[in-house]
């Protein structure tokens, strides 16, 4: 009847439109999980998700603000109002100096319009001002301003910041949302250790269970056997000894499964309450898997690929900002505009002059004793040595994707034989024991078939984790599903809401 409500349970649990949460919030109900409903439940609401998806966020904000400026930004500028009442120093036309009271309210406003050139690193803009003070001890009102203006400003022979900017910030971003694929599956390969480490304790209770069940009833037909005189004392006490053993086994495996559900519930974010079991995950598909295709995935896929291209444009750039900073270089700024004064606003249009200004600036290294000599060949050997490790870091890289699909593939063969073993050792152990209550064997007999079983048991499910974990590194470094054949992808649910 038991299992029949268990099954009814996964039943709605896998085809009814309730979430799992739902389902899982119930703590009178012992709810079946296997490895596939763990790692989603760690995927959708663990705490090591949500710290996942707000370092996504960040990056997502900063390629925002990236794009945004570059484009024309239209900004507004003021003093309303600047007032002030003071006596103040002033030099006369014939130098000398006489306090004067002031009394005075000044305003002045500027909307400009400006836009940067990455390319050329040029910034132009373009302005209208107005300004206006109104003297109180006068009694007048004046207005000055520019209806209008353009201008700009030009590094020449300079480092050009910007250029580099656009070459690198994209190749962050991709990066971002790549590591974001590939900490979410390292949260999947960390559900799964989570999960064999419960399943593996989860197997010890059960054997430790069962074993105490057979020694209680061995001893209870060793106790027959001595009335009778068919045992000696020697194995009689052996037998009261595996019944005081199994006893201790099966409070220490106790202890275990509490703390390994402790461990598995805080790390999904599962209600400790609630009450679980976990299934043994033998859907593996023994697939094979292309060498050069998880290769090319992997290129494709993984951050190492703009990572490594950034590394190469950033040491190209570190040399060029040297190079820059040590020889010529200057900066041209110019505007063109009208501007004018009048006691109305009106005035300020009426009639405006011409204004222009031009002004470049230079900076040419005369002695600086080699300094500039030696920041060069600084950032040409440092480009070297990054273009060397890059090297490196793509063999190594490319290797450690082509053992972890060899040890994938090895494993295939470990589970069949793990698989095999197990079941003859459940066999042996079944075998043993009826000839042991038949009084064909002794208890050193028995006790060697249950040790193999057990071991047998626990290297059957550590072939099952090693295959599965396995599964789970190849996908981190791919990003790749193997098993549905196509690139993984992960939305952020906090961007969705942006």
């Amino acid at each position: 009847m038991r299992r029949k409500i268990k099954y009814l349970i996964l039943v709605i649990l896998f085809t009814s439109p309730v979430s799992l949460s739902q389902v899982l919030s119930n703590d009178s109900i012992v709810v079946s999980l296997s490895l596939r409903n763990v790692v989603d439940l760690a995927i959708r609401q663990s705490a090591s998700v949500k710290y996942v998806q707000n370092t996504n966020v960040n990056y997502y904000w900063r390629w925002k603000n990236f794009r945004t400026s570059f484009r024309p930004q239209l900004t507004l500028r003021g003093d309303l109002p600047n007032y002030s009442h003071t006596t103040t120093p002033v030099t006369q036309p014939d130098g000398s100096i006489e306090f004067r009271k002031i009394s005075q309210i000044k305003a002045s406003s500027q909307l400009s319009l400006s836009q940067s050139i990455p390319t050329l690193g040029t910034q132009i803009y373009a302005a209208t001002d107005l300004y206006r003070i109104q003297d109180f001890i006068k009694t007048s009102v004046e207005y000055s301003g520019s209806p209008f203006e353009i201008g700009l400003y030009q590094p020449v022979f300079a480092y050009n910041y910007m250029k580099w900017q656009q070459k690198t910030e994209p190749l962050i971003y991709e990066e971002s949302q790549k590591q974001f694929i590939e900490s979410t599956e390292q949260i999947a390969l960390q559900a799964t250790s989570y999960f064999f480490r419960y399943l593996q304790i989860q197997t010890n209770y059960t054997l430790a269970e069962n074993n105490l069940k057979n020694s209680e009833n061995n001893l209870k037909i060793a106790e027959i056997r001595k009335q009778l005189g068919k045992i000696s004392d020697n194995d009689f006490a052996r037998i009261q000894l595996s019944v005081f053993n199994a006893r201790k086994s099966l409070n220490k495996a106790r202890m275990d499964l509490k703390n390994a559900d402790f461990e598995l519930k805080s790390y999904i974010n599962l209600d400790p309450n609630q009450k679980i079991e976990l299934t043994i995950p033998l859907d593996m598909i023994l697939f094979s898997i292309n060498t050069e295709k998880a290769l090319n995935e992997a290129r494709e896929n993984r951050k190492e690929t703009p990572y490594f291209k950034r590394r190469l444009i950033e040491a190209d750039r570190d040399l060029v900002r040297a190079k820059r900073n040590s020889g010529l270089s200057g900066t041209l700024v110019g505007s063109y505009g009208l501007s004018n004064s009048a006691g109305t606003y009106g005035g300020i249009f009426k009639e405006p002059e011409k204004q222009r200004t031009i002004s470049l600036s230079m900076s040419i290294p005369i002695l600086d004793w080699g300094r500039s000599a030696s920041a060069v060949k600084l950032a040409e050997s440092q480009r070297e040595l990054v273009v060397y490790d890059v090297e490196k870091d793509i063999k190594d890289f490319e290797r450690g994707v082509v053992v972890q699909v060899e040890q994938f593939s090895l494993l295939r063969d470990q589970i069949s034989t793990a698989r095999e073993a197990d079941h003859v050792a459940e066999n042996g152990y079944l075998i043993a024991l009826k000839k042991f209550q038949s009084g064909e064997i002794s208890i050193t007999d028995l006790n060697i078939a249950l040790s193999e079983r057990e071991s047998a048991k626990r290297d059957y499910i550590t072939a099952i984790e090693n295959y599965w974990e396995s599964y789970y590194r190849l996908r981190i470094l791919t990003l790749y599903d193997f098993e549905l054949d196509q690139k993984i992808a992960y939305g952020n649910p906090m961007l969705d809401t942006k």
